[in-house]
């Protein structure tokens, strides 16, 4: 069973994912290559000059795969609530973890499907978006939003930054204490 299995791989994924696996979470994400993304050019991502969005996504797949996080090329039809966490159903396989992270980006007909709390978005092109509170808890226990779909803007920089932060909230819960991770320079 996995700690943490994460539904999305772009920048909101992907840098929860890092996050996680580098406090020594057991990590899956479940990615089907097809995010915002993947279609952008970002000139406006903090340290970063300029990349193509697939370019900024790989890295990002890349660094979390360096901590341990494992990812799955797969599309997410179900989730479903086991007794100790849930059951993460994808066309191919599924997985079991303890957290779910949803970092679906604009796509919200899995939460509606499963019973998230779903609302209007104001974000522009967006339809709607998963209701959290200020960590990234859904209504459901468990499951977490991040990212685009959780209402923040869809700037590559912005969904990152949301990624790290609820992944800090679920690594602290998991650890019963708040989670914090500084590296300094060898």
């Amino acid at each position: 069973m996995y700690d943490i299995a994460i539904i999305g791989g772009g920048p909101a994924g992907a840098s929860a994912a890092i996050f996680a696996a580098k406090a020594g979470k057991k990590v899956v994400v479940l990615d089907n290559s097809k995010g915002m993304t993947q279609r952008a050019w970002v000139e406006n991502h903090y340290g970063v000059n300029e990349i193509a969005g697939p370019d900024l996504v790989e890295t990002g797949k890349n660094q979390a795969i360096k901590f341990g996080a494992e990812i799955i090329e797969d599309i997410v039809v179900n989730v479903s609530s086991e007794a100790e966490g849930y059951k993460i159903e994808g066309e191919n396989q599924e997985v079991h973890a303890k957290h779910v992270l949803f970092a679906t980006g604009a796509l919200s007909n899995l939460a509606e499907k499963i019973g998230l709390t779903v609302i209007t978005a104001t974000e522009p092109r967006i339809k709607s978006i998963i209701e959290v509170d200020k960590d990234g808890r859904t209504n459901k226990d468990g499951i977490w939003a991040a990212g685009t779909i959780a209402g923040v803007s869809v700037h590559t920089i912005v969904t990152a930054g949301n990624g790290a932060a609820v992944a800090i909230n679920i690594i602290s819960e998991l650890n019963g204490e708040r989670y914090v991770d500084h590296d300094i320079l060898k």
